[in-house]
């Protein structure tokens, strides 16, 4: 099997085995393979009609096979070397191997686990336990001017200067984690209109963008939001950019995907706090 770099060329064959496969998550968009490609090393090959991605770092390993799941494990995987690791497998592809396949162990991997949430509930924010993130989106509609915007070409470069100064006030040189995260949205702000998949949409204030939100549909109608940033001298701001996005640019989707805590305890916190209403689980699995 032949493993290339991720390039913008290979989104098409891509998105076309993505849509086969039967459990899509957050991980697998294009818009992240190909956005975090650098920072963990991923390559592709196309294989078996299906889509298989390699990492270099910080660790080694395959991630779970792109494409139609229902296929002839034993002789397609013949080939890899044993033991074969595979990470951020979804849950239904770990149950199938695990069923199909002699000498499989399965792993929780709860850091990849995807939060999934009722986009009308976010919409609304009605009831007690929506009264803080209500109050603040209140407060924050009250004492603001704001314009809502899509990003298009002239936004994008207001959204990198809210990027650029949201990684001053969150130091992200001292995180390795941020400092990834910075050269990823960077990275697709500057392949907006190449990739096919995200969109999104910000809020200015006073002629400086205030908040943005960038998002894109799963194949099975899922809204997945990639990156949510806001400014931190307008209190509020978070709550009212997850709820006006939803309110405008989002009208046809029931559930949405806000990605994974990777296990950091502050951003396990915030997922939390806006109640999901299930998990996309995914494992570690190891095939001997």
């Amino acid at each position: 099997m032949q493993f290339y770099p991720i390039d913008l060329s290979l989104q098409d064959s891509y998105n076309r085995l993505l849509a086969r496969t039967q459990q899509p998550v957050s991980d697998y968009s294009f818009t992240n393979v190909w956005g975090w490609s650098q920072e963990y090393g991923l390559e592709i090959a196309f294989d078996h009609e299906l889509a298989w991605i390699r990492q270099d770092k910080p660790e080694q390993g395959f991630w779970a096979p792109v494409g139609d799941w229902n296929a002839d494990w034993p002789r397609i995987l013949d080939s890899f070397p044993r033991p074969a690791r595979f990470i951020r497998v979804p849950e239904k592809l770990a149950l199938i191997w695990k069923e199909s396949l002699p000498g499989v162990e399965i792993h929780e991997a709860r850091e990849h686990w995807d939060y999934l949430y009722s986009v009308p509930e976010l919409k609304a924010l009605k009831g007690n336990k929506w009264h803080k993130k209500k109050n603040l989106y209140n407060q924050f509609v009250k004492n603001n001017d704001y314009t809502y915007v899509s990003l298009d070409r002239k936004y994008i470069e207001f959204a990198l200067g809210l990027q650029t100064e949201w990684c001053l006030w969150k130091e992200c040189q001292e995180s390795q984690t941020l400092e990834a995260e910075n050269h990823v949205v960077v990275r697709v702000f500057n392949a907006w209109e190449e990739l096919r998949g995200p969109f999104g949409a910000g809020i200015m204030v006073n002629g400086d963008m205030a908040a943005f939100t960038v998002a894109e549909a799963l194949p099975d109608n899922t809204l997945l939001i990639h990156f949510e940033k806001g400014c931190p001298k307008y209190k509020g701001v978070y709550q009212a950019m997850n709820s006006l996005f939803l309110q405008n640019s989002a009208p046809d989707f029931e559930v949405v995907n806000r990605e994974q805590d990777m296990g950091d305890p502050g951003l396990k916190k915030a997922k939390e706090s806006y109640h999901p209403i299930g998990f996309l689980k995914k494992y570690t699995v190891v095939i001997h």
